[in-house]
Formats: structure tokens, sequence, C-alpha cells
């Protein structure tokens, strides 16, 4: 590989999204270039059993991401270990950046940097994540059928993961920080007179704790009184946001509001010839199959964009 050479297409990032494009492009001849950013794999690599992705009763998330990384491997597409630090989309070719200051030329960017969700940062929430904290109760709430769960959050993310756990557990605790939740009125009104949720306001969880293998419990801390209290809990789910990884993109293409890249058509962006995928450019979804299946269609669309050229 030679990164004097201008690339057809560049792929930043190294989840589901980006090497199922990746997958795509190299079937397209395409000659796709990975670079994997500072956090290869993405959140699968932090996540336990996954038990939803097709084809896989039960799989490693980070097995799943070697899995489609050989694939994406042995159809041809080159991988960089770089993170790109910053990019110019106002003139084409266009210019990436990478942390050891190489220029990187293409013809078209697909963007699938992903999405960090927002952390606690308490004592204990390092220690036992992936050992009972997690951010994904679609992923993971299945393995704790009939045991008390805590969800942290009072917007819509965090009612979604309470409602769900609901169909496996009748002993969820969700813990606000504020005294009122702020998910809509639509989503407030499926919990607040579900009896199977108890919902403690003005509170944060103060500490996590448990017995090195897993969680056992957690130290919610009342923000009023400041009073703290023990709840024994088997997960702790937190759903306080998500952080998409656009920064370095801002003044180069359109995000709204939250950060997220706007997608003008199908995986469009604002700039002719850069496409986004996966939970970039998704704040409701934020599945490892939707975000694989929103890198097909990118790659699909940069092929089009790429014959036109």
């Amino acid at each position: 590989m030679d990164l004097k050479l201008t690339q057809k297409l560049v792929i930043i990032g190294s989840g589901p999204a980006a090497l199922t494009a990746a997958i795509y492009a190299s079937r397209a001849n395409l000659e796709p270039l990975i670079v994997r950013g500072n956090e290869p794999g993405g959140q699968l690599m932090g996540t336990s059993h996954v038990e939803n992705w097709p084809g896989e009763i039960s799989i490693l998330g980070p097995a799943l991401i070697n899995k489609i990384e050989t694939h994406a491997k042995h159809l041809g597409t080159e991988f960089l270990n770089r993170e790109i630090v910053k990019v110019d989309f106002n003139n084409k070719p266009f210019s990436l950046i990478t942390n050891k200051n190489e220029t990187i030329k293409a013809n078209a960017v697909i963007i699938a940097t992903g999405a960090n969700p927002k952390k606690l940062n308490c004592k204990g929430e390092e220690t036992y994540w992936g050992k009972g904290v997690t951010t994904c109760a679609v992923c993971d709430g299945a393995f704790y059928k009939d045991q008390p769960v805590v969800i942290v959050g009072g917007g819509d993310s965090a009612v979604e993961n309470a409602t769900f756990m609901t169909k496996f557990t009748d002993k969820v605790t969700l813990v606000h920080i504020l005294d009122k939740l702020t998910a809509s009125h639509a989503m407030q009104s499926k919990i607040l007179n579900d009896k199977r949720i108890n919902i403690i306001y003005n509170s944060t969880v103060d500490e996590i704790l448990g017995n090195n293998n897993h969680v056992q419990e957690v130290m919610i801390k009342n923000q009023k009184t400041g009073q703290k209290d023990i709840i024994k809990t088997s997960a702790v789910f937190i759903a306080i946001g998500l952080t998409p990884n656009t920064e370095i993109f801002k003044d180069q293409i359109e995000l709204n509001n939250y950060g997220y890249i706007v997608l003008k058509e199908h995986t469009k962006t604002s700039v002719d010839g850069i496409f986004a995928a996966g939970d970039v450019a998704d704040s409701r979804y934020r599945q490892a199959i939707t975000s694989a299946g929103s890198g097909c269609a990118a790659s699909l669309d940069a092929e089009h964009y790429l014959g036109s050229l």
C-alpha cells in the first residue's frame, strides 16, 4: 500500500459498519483502505456475549469483529493502524491527516467512526465494565432473567431499557438525577404506573460494588439530602446518552445539534463523495446489525459515486 497514491475509497473506523462497507467495496474492486482509529473494533470489543447476530447463537463481541475483519481481509481490504486527526473535504481528492502526520488522499470516504456511550465516572465502573455494567439492555438483558437490575438515566433510552427489561424481570430500578423524567410523555406513560419498575429520583450512582467477578450492588446518593443507600443488583445499564465521534468533522460536513452526521439522501452527507454509516449517523437504533446494514448501503452509494466520476 502506497499512501502517496490517491486511494479510491477510504473507510474511517473498524466496527461492523466499516467492516461491512469494506467487504462490499472489496467485492466491487474499489480497493478500500480501512483506517482503524484509536479504538479498533468499536463498541463490540467491550461486549461480552452477542446473541442477536444472525447465524450466531452466541458469540463474544471481539470474536465477531475478528470474523468480519478476517472476511474483509480475505477479499483484499487493506488496514492501517492509524487515527485520522484532521480532514479536508473542501478540495478533491479529499485529504485525511493521520496521527503520524501522514496525508492520505481519497476520491471517496465512508465515515464509520461510531459513538461512545457517556459514562458515569463513578467508583467501580471500570472494574465491572463488561461484568454487569453495560450500555445495552437489548444486547445483554436476557442474561438477567428474574434478577434485580438497575437502569441509570431518565430519557427515552433509559425508559426503553427499563421497559425492555420487564420482559425478563420484575425487579427493575431506574435511577435518575432529576426530580422528573426527561423522556417523552409517550415513553413516560409506559413506566410511571408499572409496578415492576421502581423509579428513584434526584439520585446518582456513587459507586458500583461486587465480588471482583460481577456486579452485586450499587450505592446511590440523593443529590438533595446527601443520603447514600445500597441497592442489590446483578446489572447496571447506563443510558445517559452517546457522544458521536465527529469532532474532526466539524465545519467539514453538516452535523445536527447532538453532533451526529446529517444524511441528505440514503448514506450521503452534505459533501458529495463523503458517506456515513453506523452509530455516527444513527441516534435511534444503535445495533451492530443495523450498523452493518448501513455499511453495506454506504459502500453501494460510494460505488455508484465513484462510477460516475
